[in-house]
């Protein structure tokens, strides 16, 4: 329709006299004396808005919003305008893989499930949204998956000596009885990277364990200890394998050698190392040897890690004392006491939430307060107060989620810097001077909520320079494989999407399974542009291919309704056509590789002075792929958080225009429907999203604009005011 260029004074109230957003624009009141009988008025433009019904019953469209599901729940208005105009939701942010993957990996369908409910109640369907994306992802869950493993070190110092091995002359007492077909120093082959390995390989014929046998030197050992034998193997093709022993009373025990929970003559390996450990105490001299023997099978080639190869006497008296009671957190928290932050922040974790042993700290809250990290403070005091002198703090923490931690002391108060965690252990160390009067220790986490785990806490004297320092303990750091990363996110993405398929299946029939994969030019992300400020971004592609699409779409269909209706998704496709043609081939390459995907999203976050032609363009294009095509996120800036009436009337157009292409280019059959990203300008709406302007159909008091009666007349077709009486005043 043709707008006409005339403005009086009459025309800001003409405009909108629906509670437009004062913040956005001041309106003028008319002037009493112009004023004429009531009956020659013509209708004013915000009148035949009023006039409106509402949009979904200008067209057959399927017409869909996205929304907030805080607001949506909880603002007491906003439901019932979704509820009047549209056909279906999409959920914003609070289904997305961040919003419902705790740091633990479980999944939260709670809050989902009560929006999806309301949603049906009140005759909506609601669209999936998004299933892989590499934004709005639990990063640091995604991340602890594929992180090296940590594997603690020995908790004392270890009386077996592996010099021989380390310099590959087996000298210091080290034996290769029966050496099969070669025992050797294998550079590089051991645990950990750059870490050095013993290579021990059975001969063709090797049939009795003692047919491949490695000897330690004498042991030294103390009547009435019990001495702990841990060490990591791993072989080239199923193995099998037994320590014995001279100098014992029983020199070839049955042991629970890998904590199966059952003793056994051997242990079995595999290609991936495993860590054999098992006690000892039953000496009858003062020394004991131990001999590997891996010759029960023939032609296996198996590694031995030779620095994590120890034993330790468990009785020993330690050479430096630590100055907390319970550090390692094996006797529960006793000991450690919440001084500050919810009721239930302090709990025991244990099993493999531990990072050594069996017992760990767990720190949950939900206060976030970066200027206040004592409002959740967890204390122990010292076994006693500090004599004045040098202190080394160590320990080892991560956090289910990105998160910052920082200790202080108490009696006299000193104060280390924040410190960020992550969902991977991390050792921080922390040395700070007492002046004779500091009694105990906290841990501040009041900065960051999110879940917390802390072990192997110890705080020693240093007592001269140079002297050492006891800490946590040392570790082995194992990098994860290539392969190992794919088969583990492969799996990641299989829990995700299966876990969100079958638990909506009844309730969800259409998802963007993949969103946003393309770059502007047309190619496709890699990820290898990241974004470091941004803790939530994590690249499914990195590590799957391409074909992670592939996987995506497969998984979808196989864990959802054979029915469903499955949809790429991305941005900026009217704006980059090399964008919109890359997409498409993206397509092509999936269905090539045995995926199916039903349709195409176009985003559409656009502007006032968007190119109509590209739009067009884009259009035609999408139509031409013979996919479905939705408008999945439509909404057009005006540049500004003032708009002059022109600005108004242009983004009326602009919402015009889309719809009227959409219905006039897309076939009636490929039409899946158009989504309004967002109802309103209230700020609540756009904390995040396009602050300071003013990009939808309803303003900031939840009153139409004329870019409703833009895009109600693009769906009818026509200029809807027209069956209004009364000529229109602008």
């Amino acid at each position: 329709m043709n707008y006409r260029n005339i403005w009086p004074v009459v025309a800001l109230a003409a405009l909108m006299s629906t509670g437009c957003d004062d913040s956005k624009m001041e309106w003028e009141e008319m002037d009493p004396s112009q004023q004429i009988e009531v009956a020659e008025i013509p209708l004013l433009l915000s009148e035949k808005i009023s006039r409106y019904e509402a949009l979904k019953s200008y067209t057959d469209l399927n017409l869909g919003v996205g929304i907030g599901l805080d607001l949506y729940m909880n603002r007491e208005g906003y439901d019932s305008i979704v509820h009047e105009n549209f056909d279906e939701v999409v959920i914003g942010y609070a289904m997305k893989h961040a919003a419902m993957v705790s740091g633990s990996g479980v999944i939260d369908f709670s809050d989902v499930d009560a929006f999806i409910q309301k949603a049906k109640d009140n005759g909506l369907t609601t669209y999936g949204h998004t299933l892989v994306w590499h934004q709005n992802q639990n990063a640091s869950y995604l991340n602890s998956l594929i992180a090296p493993e940590i594997i603690p070190g020995p908790a004392g110092s270890s009386v077996l000596d592996v010099t021989g091995l380390e310099d590959g002359t087996f000298s210091g007492g080290w034996a290769r009885q029966n050496p099969g077909d070669g025992i050797e120093l294998a550079e590089g082959e051991g645990l950990g990277e750059g870490a050095d390995a013993i290579r021990l390989v059975s001969s063709a014929s090797s049939s009795a364990a003692y047919n491949l046998q490695l000897i330690t030197p004498e042991i030294p050992a103390i009547e009435g200890h019990t001495y702990e034998v841990s060490f990591y193997i791993r072989s080239d093709q199923p193995g099998q394998g037994r320590i014995s022993f001279g100098g014992l009373a029983n020199n070839y025990p049955w042991k629970d050698w890998m904590a199966t929970g059952s003793a056994t003559e051997a242990f079995t390996t595999t290609s991936t190392w495993q860590q054999v450990k098992f006690t000892v105490d039953d000496f009858t001299g003062t020394s004991f040897t131990m001999a590997f023997d891996l010759g029960y099978l023939p032609g296996v080639t198996y590694y031995l890690d030779i620095n994590n190869l120890v034993v330790i006497d468990l009785d020993a008296e330690p050479t430096v004392i630590n100055m907390l009671a319970n550090g390692d957190f094996e006797a529960g928290i006793e000991g450690w006491s919440k001084w500050n932050g919810p009721d239930n922040a302090l709990t025991h974790a244990t099993g493999e939430a531990a990072f050594q042993g069996e017992g760990a700290m767990r720190v949950e809250h939900d206060i976030s307060d970066p200027g206040s990290q004592w409002k959740v403070q967890i204390h122990s005091d010292f076994t006693s107060v500090l004599p004045e002198g040098d202190y080394n703090l160590s320990f080892y923490v991560r956090s289910e989620a990105a998160g910052s931690i920082r200790c202080s002391t108490t009696g006299t108060a000193r104060y280390q810097g924040d410190q960020s965690t992550s969902g991977t252990w991390k050792l921080i160390e922390w040395t700070f001077t007492s002046d004779g009067a500091i009694e105990g220790l906290n841990f501040d986490l009041g900065a960051v909520a999110g879940v917390y785990y802390i072990d192997n806490v110890v705080v020693s004297a240093v007592e001269a320079a140079g002297a050492p320092k006891l800490k946590a303990t040392t570790v082995t750091i194992v990098e994860k494989t290539d392969e190992e990363k794919t088969q583990i996110i492969g799996d990641a993405m299989e829990s995700w999407i299966g876990a969100m398929m079958t638990h909506y299946k009844d309730d969800v029939k259409a998802w963007d399974v993949v969103n946003e994969p393309m770059n502007e030019n047309g190619t496709r992300r890699d990820g290898s542009v990241t974004n470091p400020d941004v803790t939530d971004e994590f690249f499914w592609v990195k590590y799957l291919g391409d074909d992670f699409a592939v996987k995506a779409f497969n998984l979808a269909r196989q864990y959802g309704n054979a029915d469903d209706i499955l949809f790429i998704n991305d941005y900026n496709l009217e704006h980059s056509l090399a964008k919109c043609d890359g997409l498409i081939e993206y397509v092509s390459y999936i269905e090539s590789q045995g995926a199916t995907v039903d349709g195409i999203g176009t985003q559409m976050h656009i502007g006032i002075d968007t190119n109509k032609d590209n739009i067009v363009a884009m259009f035609e294009k999408l139509a031409a792929s013979g996919k479905m095509i939705k408008v999945t996120e439509l909404d057009v800036r005006v540049n500004t958080d003032a708009p002059s009436e022109e600005q108004f009337m242009a983004q009326a157009e602009m919402y015009r225009f889309v719809a009227e292409k959409y219905l006039e280019i897309i076939p009636a059959a490929q039409q899946y429907g158009i989504t309004i990203w967002g109802v309103s300008d209230h700020e609540e709406e756009h904390i995040y999203w396009i602050p300071d302007d003013a990009p939808n159909l309803w303003d900031a008091d939840y009153q139409r604009k004329v870019a409703y009666k833009g895009f109600a007349d693009g769906l009818a077709g026509r200029d809807v005011s027209e069956d209004f009486t009364g000529e229109l005043q602008y």
